[in-house]
């Protein structure tokens, strides 16, 4: 039976750069090396570079190569005999338990992607893939998740920017934009008035805004937005959650790549060659 490792250097060999599927091969051909070498070692063995090994779990979806051991260890623990421990009481937030908390995420995430209409990614993806220019913004809590989303597209495309949702600096930036630039705004409540400035200026200077937001907002953003990405967003109170905000961000992300596969493919291996050169990672 393939371990959840294997799956996934399956799932995604296509998209693998020619170092990677060294490593790659090492592992398929001899699962235990996991846990019994080292990162620096399987990079060795492989003959790629330390980076060049980061990186190739990280596009696996792992933080580093600790979480691939761990995981290998506890699907290796599940095969042998053990002994059950009574279940410890549940830590309590908010006056919540931490279930309570994982299944109301689990509500949003459900409703809102069961709720997104089958054309809007391609919509979404078509006028990302158009536009000269991306930028990114989010105000307060959701200045967080506009990072996440310039973060991700950065690796995709070029000329990715994100726009200081405190308006500090927006004369030199706002300079930048032109006709078809899209701007993905990330606005959940409370929305604050510095966003009806720049919302006047995107219409007049013609950009293609595609607004991620709360479900309850849908009709308003409809009225300014190209495309509106409605997320449940449903807790317990105090903060707000974004984890079905950086789902949609994701989403988004995957659309774009599948149709731009081939440029995709090609800002990986320019981004993986500067960072080889660079020798940024261990």
């Amino acid at each position: 039976m393939a371990s959840r490792l294997i799956l996934r250097i399956q799932e995604k060999q296509a998209r693998l750069t020619g170092s990677e599927k060294k490593i790659a091969e090492v592992l398929v051909n001899n699962q235990g090396l996991i846990e019994t070498h080292t990162a620096t070692e399987l990079a060795k063995l492989a003959g790629v570079s330390k980076a060049t090994t980061a990186r190739f779990f990280r596009s696996l979806g792992y933080v580093d190569f600790e979480e691939v051991r761990l995981q290998a260890r506890e699907e290796r623990d599940r095969t042998q005999p053990y002994t059950q421990k009574p279940a410890a009481q549940a830590p309590v937030i908010l006056g919540r338990s931490m279930g309570d908390h994982l299944d109301l995420e689990l509500r949003n995430l459900t409703r809102t992607f069961e709720e997104l209409r089958s054309d809007k990614l391609p919509e979404i993806a078509e006028i990302l893939s158009s536009a000269p220019r991306v930028w990114f913004v989010g105000f307060g809590a959701d200045d967080g998740a506009a990072r996440i989303g310039k973060t991700v597209f950065s690796r995709l495309r070029h000329d990715v920017h994100y726009l200081d949702g405190a308006g500090q600096d927006w004369a030199s930036q706002l300079a930048m934009m032109g006709p078809r630039d899209a701007l993905v705004l990330v606005t959940l409540e409370e929305r604050p008035k510095l966003l009806r400035s720049l919302l006047t200026y995107a219409r007049t200077s013609r950009l293609r805004i595609i607004t991620i937001t709360d479900h309850l907002f849908q009709a308003q953003a409809e009225r300014f937005s190209e495309a509106v990405l409605p997320c449940h967003v449903a807790s317990y109170g105090m903060l707000t959650t974004h984890a079905t905000v950086v789902s949609m961000l994701r989403l988004i992300a995957i659309a774009y790549a599948g149709k731009n596969q081939d440029a995709v493919k090609q800002r990986a291996e320019t981004l993986e060659a500067i960072t080889e050169e660079l020798d940024l990672f261990e």
